[in-house]
């Protein structure tokens, strides 16, 4: 008797994880991923401390220096590859090699420190890439709704803005599929676009 053939087909999307230094894209990733993460953190130095804005973060003690990878099966049959980005300015030459063939991004936010998100917003709407914003809800921080963060960022019309606790799996796993049914919908749009 021959061996049964699955009839699903497996389907991989990498998806980037993006934002400021600080703002918690290592944790993002580690709190869901499934498989061990492959982190590329090292010990913030005395030189990095001449080139790097550590403002509001005074506590943090390492920084990724290339990037995290972790996965996650939404359902059955699609499974999302997630890499984080290194949130420091030096670093940014990374990202190009990084975005090539992903679906979209998280774009994580700090309400404390805001302004350090703009750069990857900038980033990702420049190159057509459909990202939504995380917001991290950090203890401590003073509370802001997703139209006021909207409003705060100018993002383009119907960018999804979601509140986040970048710690807790479930949490993350709900950023995960907006941000893959907003990006289906934009490139769904481009497609049907080109068609006509």
């Amino acid at each position: 008797m021959a061996a049964e053939r699955s009839d699903t087909t497996a389907l991989a999307l990498k998806i980037l994880v993006a934002g400021g230094f600080g703002v918690g894209k290592t944790t993002l990733v580690g709190a869901v991923s499934e498989i061990r993460p492959l982190r590329t953190e090292e010990q913030l130095s005395q030189a990095g401390q001449l080139v790097d804005d550590t403002g509001g973060v005074d506590r943090k003690t390492t920084t990724t220096v290339a990037m995290d990878f972790g996965r996650i099966t939404i359902r059955s049959g699609l499974s999302l590859y997630l890499f984080g980005t290194p949130g420091q300015d030096r670093f940014w030459f990374l990202w190009d090699e990084l975005s090539q063939g992903a679906l979209g991004a998280v774009v994580l936010a700090d309400t404390r420190r805001l302004e350090a998100c703009f750069p990857a917003v900038d980033y990702f709407e420049h190159r057509h890439i459909p990202f939504v914003v995380a917001v991290n809800c950090f203890p401590g921080a003073r509370a802001y709704g997703a139209h006021d963060v909207s409003r705060a960022l100018d993002l383009d019309r119907g960018t999804p803005v979601v509140l986040c606790d970048a710690r807790d799996r479930d949490s993350g796993k709900e950023v995960l599929i907006r941000l893959v049914e907003y990006a289906g919908r934009v490139h769904t749009a481009r497609l049907l676009d080109s068609v006509s």
